[in-house]
C-alpha cells in the first residue's frame, strides 16, 4: 500500500494541480505554489517558519481527505485561497478574512512597516486615519507600527466595519483604532490627521467587467470607482488638504489607473513609489502641495 504524502509531496502536487486549473493568483499569491502553501499550511496548522523537518512529515488521513477537499474547493468555486482558510497576514498581522471586505494585499503594508519613513517623522504622527479601511488591515497595521499614534478607519461599508471590529478586538486595539461609518470625509468635519491613508476603489467600468472571477467573491463596493476608476481619487484629493496638519501627508494607492491619474492631474507633484517586495501605483503628497495645487 502507497504511503500517505509527505507535506513536500503533497505541496508539489496541489501545485500542479492548481496551475493546470488555470486560476488567477492576485489575493496575497501570484503563482500557483505559494498558493498551495496557503491552502496546506491552513490545513496542517504548521508554525512559521516552516521548517526542513515539516516538509518531510506524512499527512495523515484525515489531513490528506481537508487537503483534498480544500484544492478541489478552490478550483469548482475560484474564491480566492484568504476567503478559503478565513485568515491571512498584513504587515505581520494575522487578520481575518471573508468576502465582507477585500482580500488584504496592498503594497503599503511595506511603507507602513517602514513607518511612513521618509515621508513624515513617525515620532511627530499622533493621529492617522486610514480612509476606506475595509476589514481594517491597514488602520490596524498603523496601530501596530506607529505606537504612539490614534488611528481612525472609516468605510462606507457596514458589513466591513464589523469585519474591521472583530479584527480589533481579535489584536487588542480597541483603545487605539477607532472605527467610522463614512462616506469619504463626510463624517469627518473638524478632525485633522498627521497621515491620511487610503487604498479606496479605483477599478473602471470597463475593466471591472474584465476580471477574472477570483475578484467577483470580492465586494463590488470595494472595488468599482465610477466609469474611469478615479471617483474616490477625485474626492480623496479635492477633501484631504482640509484633513491635514501643517506637514502631514496624504498616501493613496491607485493601482494600475497610475497612468490616468498622471493625465488627469498633470500639475501635481505626485511622488510614486516603489517597493522591496513588488507592487506599485502608490502616490504621496503633502499638505501643502494639495493646498497649492488643487482647487
Amino acid at each position: 500500500m502507497k504511503p500517505p504524502p509527505t507535506v513536500a509531496e503533497a505541496l508539489r502536487s496541489g501545485a500542479r494541480r492548481l496551475s493546470r486549473a488555470g486560476l488567477f493568483f492576485g489575493h496575497g499569491t501570484d503563482n500557483a505554489h505559494d498558493e498551495a502553501a496557503a491552502l496546506l499550511w491552513s490545513v496542517l496548522r504548521l508554525p512559521w517558519p516552516v521548517t526542513a523537518a515539516a516538509y518531510r512529515r506524512r499527512l495523515r488521513p484525515a489531513q490528506r481527505t481537508a487537503w483534498e477537499a480544500l484544492l478541489e474547493r478552490r478550483i469548482a468555486t475560484r474564491l480566492p485561497a484568504a476567503y478559503l482558510t478565513g485568515e491571512t497576514f498584513f504587515a505581520g498581522l494575522p487578520l481575518r478574512t471573508d468576502p465582507r471586505a477585500l482580500v488584504p494585499r496592498s503594497p503599503l503594508a511595506e511603507l507602513i512597516e517602514q513607518q511612513f519613513t521618509p515621508w513624515i517623522d513617525p515620532a511627530r504622527v499622533r493621529r492617522v486615519l486610514d480612509l476606506c479601511t475595509g476589514g481594517g488591515c491597514i488602520a490596524l497595521a498603523c496601530a501596530h507600527h506607529l505606537p504612539l499614534a490614534r488611528i481612525e478607519g472609516t468605510d462606507i461599508s457596514r458589513p466591513a466595519l464589523e469585519l474591521a471590529r472583530e479584527n480589533r478586538r481579535r489584536l487588542g486595539l480597541s483603545r487605539r483604532v477607532r472605527l467610522t461609518e463614512s462616506d469619504h470625509f463626510s463624517a469627518l468635519e473638524g478632525r485633522k490627521y498627521d497621515i491620511i491613508v487610503s487604498n479606496p476603489p479605483y477599478v473602471g467600468a470597463r475593466e471591472l467587467r474584465s476580471l477574472p472571477p477570483e475578484y467577483g467573491h470580492e465586494p463590488r463596493l470595494a472595488l468599482a470607482s465610477g466609469r474611469d476608476g478615479l471617483d474616490s481619487v477625485r474626492v480623496i484629493l479635492q477633501e484631504a488638504a482640509r484633513h491635514l496638519t501643517p506637514g502631514g501627508i496624504l498616501v493613496v494607492e491607485v493601482g494600475n489607473t497610475e497612468t490616468l491619474v498622471r493625465r488627469r492631474w498633470p500639475r501635481l507633484p505626485f511622488m510614486w513609489l516603489e517597493f522591496e517586495r513588488g507592487g506599485g501605483g502608490v502616490f504621496v503628497l503633502t499638505r501643502e502641495q494639495l493646498t497649492t495645487h488643487v482647487r
